[in-house]
């Protein structure tokens, strides 16, 4: 079993920034995936960024050159830098991880959730 826990919960004004990070930790073997994914209220959760082991990373259009994701291997932590907020990425912001064991089962793992508020 792997956990996730996030911090980084935030009251931030239009414009501010923010840094959440999500730290796994148990029988961890192989975290392929890790990202953010976010669900404001009344609509789908969405992805948010993904960054693989080996550093690549994805992100949403309406977060292209405003977040960055950042991982340490060796701590198994994801970081979500998020600069010039908007009010509209006001939501509840979830870590996710993908794991494979060592027989090569693999897992999909969900933070609690941090809650961001952009106000304007």
């Amino acid at each position: 079993q792997v956990q996730l826990v996030e911090s980084g919960v935030g009251l931030v004004q239009a414009g501010g920034s923010l840094r959440l990070s999500c730290a796994a930790s148990g029988r961890i073997f192989s975290i392929n995936y890790m990202g953010w994914y976010r669900q404001a209220p009344g609509k789908q959760r969405e992805l948010v960024a993904t960054t693989t082991i080996s550093g690549s990373t994805n992100y949403a259009d309406s977060v292209k050159g405003r977040f960055t994701i950042s991982r340490n291997n060796a701590k198994n932590t994801v970081y979500l830098q998020m600069n010039s907020l908007k009010p509209e990425d006001t939501a509840v912001y979830y870590c996710n991880a993908i794991h494979s064991n060592t027989r090569g089962t693999t897992g999909v793992y969900w933070g609690q959730g941090t809650q961001v508020t952009v106000s304007s």
